[in-house]
């Protein structure tokens, strides 16, 4: 059944979407550290105020999770010259000047951000800045040193790579030296931290990446810089398996009391690795590392500068929305990338194998929340389309940055990847009720987070049993998710006799941005055969279009791109979209998830952005225009 109402103002659409409606009592809706306790309603004595006992989360925070500085060895040794405080104050919304010397600012401050320089030759590029005696002390660390001065950027980048960061001839073994540039990092965070107003979270990045392939994860601390400093942070060098970092941070924790997590990323440079079902040391995974997995790691970094990991179109082929920003060519090696591997590098592939692994081992390994983030290189945390500034100094706006490689290729058997390629993502809402480091921390520890390309739309989901479709409508909307069922992130156990999975689902516009063009929730279970299943259902879609029996919005949204001025308006797609949906085909014995994508209408490609602002053609193979879009994280059902 589906029923559709559209209101008489402009730009606000509503779906209802069902198979029929049950609304017998009972059932379970557990999440993770649930984020409303339901003694903090007032049941017995009536009070006026509608608010009093109100704990949900009430706002979405906007951050990015993964900046470098030039206190990272990949940033700083390629012409990065704006340390944590620029990276802070821009965040804040401040107008800084760029390393290549040109002003940037944000349309609007974040909210919070994480500097996760890499802790690997950690501030190598400010020690040779200051002509630190430790640098002097070696030939690699002389020779790169003098290359620099003498304003051989490139050359002293390339020194200090193959030699510390390929060959490990590392010449930073001071534990002291290193504490010292980890005590500055941090006293930078704790300098801009201002609880209430923005949160600064110390971090750093662990850039593991064995054989070429990615397997990098950001640490993020909840804790202050009195914790933080009791320990260094763990380094590739010291390990490059995963399961070693796990045991450091349980390490941290032990020690300090604090808290902590990681954040895997790039897993689209991982040839399968990222997600395999085998350990790095090739054994096949066990509880054991599942639960510790699914412990330390929360959440995955759905999209970023170098490419967008939430599906691919060779394992989603009915997906006309799969074909966005894919890298799929190979690692950082140059090896070439299998087909068999996909699977193991993007959310949806993975999501599903978890549910999979979930049955044999008892525990999902790959039960995550999703994030964007930057990754820039820039100490400019910039994700709009006509803002980006790139993911390296190198490569800032200018009219010939578009040849610049990002991704290498010795062989010459087709894994390059160009600056062109990068694309301006990304950012992550995290729904809290307050701008600390503890709340956030938590939001995003039990998964009430989301990712987008880059745009700020406002997108809220939950999921229960017994919602009415008439809650989507409610001015308490929140409050009715929280105490019927669960928020993004959520799990929903043992459904009732006769019940089904029920979504609400609210998506409002970036204030500044482009109108939406559809809200879908994409299913993925494990089926009672034992095979593996997804399917996309469009639940809401702007201008009046119905949804036809393909599940699928009747016809396209349009286009108003203006490709010669790089332009686009919002006479087409609709301000705020909401849906109520019940699952057409649950089974209550069978492993599922659900989570959200919402497409914005089509706006130019930064690559058009600078196309028009210095007068050239459009780089060949790459599109004009794009959707900018937003993951939420899943709602998971176990039987």
């Amino acid at each position: 059944m589906l029923i559709k109402h559209r209101y008489g103002f402009p730009g606000i659409a509503l779906c209802f979407l069902a198979s029929g409606f049950a609304f017998s009592q009972g059932g379970q809706a557990t999440g993770a550290d649930f984020s409303v306790s339901r003694d903090n309603v007032p049941h017995k004595d009536p009070v006026y105020s509608p608010y009093v006992g109100q704990s949900h989360p009430d706002r979405v925070y906007w951050g990015d999770s993964h900046l470098h500085t030039s206190y990272s060895w990949d940033a700083g040794l390629v012409g990065n010259t704006l340390g944590p405080d620029a990276a802070y104050r821009f965040a804040k919304g401040q107008q800084v000047i760029a390393s290549s010397g040109q002003p940037v600012k944000l349309v609007r401050p974040l909210d919070w951000l994480v500097v996760a320089d890499h802790a690997e030759s950690l501030g190598v590029a400010v020690l040779i800045e200051r002509s630190d005696p430790a640098i002097l002390a070696s030939e690699v660390g002389r020779k790169t040193h003098d290359l620099y001065k003498k304003g051989e950027i490139y050359d002293a980048f390339e020194t200090w790579g193959l030699n510390v960061i390929v060959k490990g001839d590392n010449p930073l073994t001071d534990e002291n030296l290193t504490r010292s540039v980890w005590e500055e990092i941090i006293d930078h965070a704790e300098a801009h931290n201002q609880p209430g107003e923005f949160t600064a979270f110390i971090g750093y990045e662990w850039s593991s990446a064995p054989a070429g392939n990615n397997l990098h994860r950001v640490v993020v601390m909840r804790d202050d810089g009195d914790k933080a400093k009791q320990v260094l942070p763990f380094a590739s060098y010291d390990s490059d398996d995963p399961e070693d970092l796990w045991r450091w941070m349980a390490g941290y924790e032990d020690k300090t009391g604090g808290r902590v997590f990681a954040i895997p990323h790039n897993g689209n440079l991982s040839n399968g690795v990222m997600f395999s079902t085998e350990t790095l040391s090739g054994r096949r995974i066990n509880s054991d590392y599942a639960e510790q997995r699914a412990m330390w790691e929360p959440l995955y970094e759905a999209t970023q500068m170098k490419g967008d990991g939430e599906a691919h179109p060779f394992l989603s082929p009915n997906d006309e929305f799969a074909d966005y920003e894919n890298w799929d060519r190979g690692n950082w090696n140059g090896e070439v990338k299998k087909p068999e591997m996909l699977a193991h590098e993007y959310v949806r592939g993975a999501l599903k194998i978890g549910l999979q692994q979930e049955k044999r081992l008892g525990v999902n390994p790959f039960k995550f929340g999703l994030v964007g983030a930057t990754d820039a290189h820039t100490s400019l945390s910039t994700t709009r389309e006509e803002n980006n500034f790139g993911k390296i100094s190198m490569m800032e706006p200018g009219p010939d940055r578009w040849a610049g490689q990002i991704v290498p290729d010795p062989d010459e058997v087709g894994t390059s990847t160009y600056e062109f390629e990068t694309i301006a993502s990304g950012l992550q809402g995290v729904w809290s009720r307050e701008n600390t480091r503890e709340s956030l921390w938590d939001a995003m520890k039990r998964k009430e987070t989301y990712a987008t390309t880059g745009t700020r739309m406002t997108v809220r989901i939950f999921g229960g049993w017994d919602y009415d479709e008439k809650d989507v409508l409610r001015p308490d909307f929140a409050k009715t998710g929280y105490l019927g069922g669960v928020p993004m992130g959520g799990d929903l156990k043992a459904a009732p006799d006769g019940k089904a999975t029920r979504l609400m689902i609210r998506a409002l516009r970036d204030p500044d941005g482009a109108n939406l063009d559809r809200v879908q929730i994409i299913k993925g279970w494990l089926d009672s055969s034992g095979d593996l299943q997804e399917k996309i259902y469009d639940v809401a879609c702007s201008d009046d279009r119905a949804v036809g029996t393909n599940n699928r919005c009747d016809g396209l949204v349009g286009n108003t791109v203006n490709v010669a001025a790089a332009s686009y308006t919002n006479d087409i797609g609709d301000a705020l979209l909401m849906a109520y949906w019940e699952d057409p085909q649950f089974n209550a014995e069978e492993r599922a998830f659900y989570y959200v994508r919402v497409l914005e209408i089509p706006t130019p490609r930064w690559t058009t952005y600078d196309a028009v602002f210095y007068g050239l053609d459009l780089p060949e193979g790459v599109p004009a225009d794009q959707q900018e879009r937003a993951y939420t994280s899943p709602i998971w059902y176990t039987p």
